[in-house]
């Protein structure tokens, strides 16, 4: 075994959130990975066995498997012996810039450069467009490629061993180097493997994020428009999915949407554009907004004294409240004097944004006048007649 590793490629992930862990697990089948993070307390964590955010999937294969895996603090050294440094660190959306927050993914790469002289940086983090051509200017080499990720919280591990599709944001021997590397250590076969610019790349990823973010206020504005009108909105919705440009996938009504990436990335995209055109990008967060002031609506309109939110996250199986839907309808519920009330069994806390939460199910719902749910859930059937949602099909 010792021999296998020795001949192995060796990897540093930087990184310990879902993106990172993923790629950590899934590069492991073929190559020694080091994870590294700045957080001391997320890497003694993950030696006792915790990754420190809820993703059963991979909990459970790091604990049922033998991988060739090692955590280490995020120190220059880290990178010393890497043949590849994956940086999957957070770039967070910053109000005021108007753009990402892309400082951490930077001294990933000047540490690696410093420490290293062939390596191959390959940035996971979503990055505005142009991100990576800077980078390679600022630091005088193409050792920077970028390869998005296309992961669904709490689905990361899954979508990282049978992925939809890999981008190489690099044409020359240094893309197909990633991609053969990918490839070899995914479970499926017949992935499409594509080698693009990298300005390509980053705008695939934007723009995915942002068309998906669209599709989830186009069906939600049809389901509002169904609601004021006293229509069905499944048979509506049912009916144009029927066309096959259409589709039936991802049409369920919600809420909004919501989590780390989509919201974000839709700001960025749009400041992608300049002021130039656009028009219909920037419209998604107003219509997203639209959707959740219709939603408190509907339920102020019902006249509760109290409300019960069932689950806060921002949809089914997440552990993330990031950009909660539910949660702004909560405090916009909360101003207008409603008492709301909580049942997330995720919180270890007696209140959250002011609202008290209650760990007992039966009794959250016999003191909510109205549930309201995001996602309907088998465990609210005995109190049906005071749940609100617009879920149609029980699914995200």
């Amino acid at each position: 075994m010792d021999e296998v590793r020795e001949n192995r490629k060796k990897v540093t992930v930087a990184g310990m959130g879902y993106v990172g862990l993923s790629l950590a697990v899934v590069l492991s089948r073929k190559c020694s990975v080091t994870v590294v993070d700045t957080d001391r307390e997320r890497v003694e964590g993950f030696r006792q066995g915790k990754i420190g955010f809820a993703d059963p999937q991979i909990r459970d294969f790091l604990a049922d498997h033998e991988t060739d895996i090692t955590a280490a603090p995020a120190t220059d050294e880290a990178y010393r012996d890497a043949d590849f440094v994956f940086v999957a660190v957070p770039t967070n959306y910053d109000e005021s810039t108007g753009g990402f927050d892309t400082s951490s993914v930077e001294e990933v790469i000047q540490a690696a450069l410093a420490r290293n002289e062939d390596s191959t940086i390959v940035i996971r983090s979503t990055i505005p467009v142009g991100f990576t051509a800077r980078m390679r200017e600022k630091f005088h080499t193409d050792r920077i490629v970028f390869s998005p990720e296309f992961l669904r919280e709490s689905r990361a591990l899954e979508d990282s061993l049978r992925p939809s599709r890999i981008v190489i944001g690099d044409r020359d021997h240094r893309g197909e180097e990633v991609r053969d590397l990918l490839l070899a250590s995914i479970e499926t076969g017949n992935v499409p493997a594509l080698l693009t610019g990298c300005e390509a790349a980053e705008a695939i990823k934007l723009l995915s994020h942002t068309y998906l973010a669209m599709r989830v206020a186009f069906f939600n504005e049809v389901d509002t428009l169904a609601e004021d009108r006293g229509l069905n909105a499944g048979e509506i919705i049912d009916g144009m999915g029927l066309d096959p440009r259409i589709g039936a996938e991802y049409n369920n009504p919600s809420f909004g949407y919501g989590g780390y990436c989509l919201p974000k990335d839709v700001k960025q995209t749009a400041a992608a554009f300049d002021g130039k055109a656009g028009d219909l990008i920037r419209a998604i967060p107003g219509a997203n907004r639209g959707r959740m002031e219709h939603i408190t609506d509907q339920i102020l309109d019902a006249g509760p004294k109290t409300v019960g939110i069932y689950r806060i996250n921002f949809k089914a199986g997440s552990g993330n409240a990031w950009e909660s839907a539910v949660v702004k309808i909560m405090e916009a519920l909360m101003e207008e004097g409603i008492r709301v009330i909580i049942y997330e069994p995720s919180l270890e806390a007696d209140s959250f944004r002011g609202a008290q939460v209650i760990d007992d199910l039966d009794d959250f719902c016999r003191q909510a006048d109205i549930i309201a749910a995001n996602r309907m859930s088998e465990e609210l059937k005995d109190y049906r007649e005071k749940v609100y949602t617009r879920d149609l099909y029980g699914e995200n």
